[in-house]
């Protein structure tokens, strides 16, 4: 089993392997209730977990949500506080979500803001929730504003990446999620980009793939868990992903969109003198190759309306995530708008 451990004021282990789920009862030794939060798809995998919590001692009982982005409402929110409110979670309880990125994201934002924060752990069942949206307490719902712009700080108590699950996992949403793999790889660690290159359905590797990414990201959220120092840099082809995602009003999986906004990115570097070209076609070379999108048809107008609200966003201030170079990843503030036309226009479709 490989072991990434998380730094910070509470310092956690993400679990990675197959059977990582079974340390559920361990993480959560001694403690009196859990809320297990899960889509209807999962039933049988959370099922699994309320009996693996029963066994260890703790009330454990499901609370259902839908499945994908519909996930992160207000509304759904809300009706999870009343379920919770039902079961009588205390600060002493906890919250375990169980499914992928958008689950996770709900469950941590659920613990966060029930009694004002309960513990959470989570059981990802996604490559996108095993690197991304479980890893690094970052929380969030979705407004009509954008997405995950309501949220909290809140590091969870562990992440159980239970690989075995992946092997059921349909093939677009495994390629989507590695997506977020290759980021890590552009931006910090190049063997990433090596095996990906060797083989760019990511099945060979996955174990290590995981692990890199996790680290990659570990490594960012241990020395900024508040997201205003090197924690950006994670954002990278983010904000072009993140816009796409709302004007199709989440129709487009996350990964996809992400791929898109690495290939704008790149370009985006290149334009103001900071990456290669060779550097940027290696971008689009091998998201080709892994058969993710590297194209977008949509309004140019509507998306930049979309950029102007995203987190890194600073009052009418443009920011990006762009690149010194692979491995080297910066800021580029308020880019010249012919810039960012030239980089819309490599991508668009």
């Amino acid at each position: 089993m490989r072991r990434v451990t998380v730094a910070g004021e509470r310092p956690y282990d993400v679990v990675i392997g197959p059977g990582a789920q079974a340390e559920l009862g361990l993480v959560l030794a001694g403690t009196p209730k859990a809320a297990v939060v899960h889509a209807p798809p999962l039933a049988a995998l959370a099922g699994a977990a309320v009996e693996t919590l029963q066994t260890a001692g703790v009330a454990a009982e499901a609370v259902v949500v839908p499945d994908g982005e519909a996930a992160k409402t207000a509304g759904v929110a809300a009706a999870a506080w009343e379920e919770f409110g039902r079961l009588g979670l205390t600060r002493s309880d906890a919250v375990v979500g169980v499914g992928g990125g958008a689950v996770t994201d709900l469950a941590g934002f659920l613990a966060a803001t029930w009694v004002r924060g309960v513990r959470v752990v989570h059981l990802p069942t996604s490559v996108l929730g095993m690197v991304d949206a479980a890893v690094g307490g970052k929380t969030g719902i979705n407004t009509g504003a954008g997405k995950n712009l309501v949220g909290a700080f809140h590091p969870p108590a562990g992440v159980l990446a239970d690989t075995d699950v992946l092997a059921g996992l349909p093939e677009a949403e495994f390629r989507a999620g590695m997506a977020e793999v290759v980021k890590c790889g552009l931006i910090a660690d190049g063997t990433i980009l090596d095996l990906l290159e060797a083989d760019p359905t990511g099945r060979r590797d996955t174990e290590e793939l995981v692990e890199r990414a996790v680290r990659v990201k570990a490594d960012a959220v241990g020395q900024d868990l508040f997201d205003t120092g090197v924690r950006e840099f994670l954002n990278y082809g983010h904000t072009l992903g993140h816009a796409i995602e709302r004007v199709e009003d989440f129709r487009w999986r996350h990964g996809e969109a992400v791929a898109v906004g690495l290939v704008f990115a790149a370009e985006l570097g290149v334009q103001a003198g900071r990456l290669s070209r060779a550097d940027a076609d290696r971008h689009r070379d091998l998201l080709t190759a892994m058969g993710l999108p590297t194209r977008y048809a949509g309004d140019w107008t509507a998306l930049q309306a979309v950029m102007r609200v995203d987190k890194k966003a600073r009052g009418a201030t443009l920011r990006f995530v762009v690149l010194d170079g692979l491995g080297t990843p910066g800021i580029l503030t308020d880019p010249d708008p012919a810039w960012l036309d030239a980089a819309w226009a490599t991508v668009a479709a």
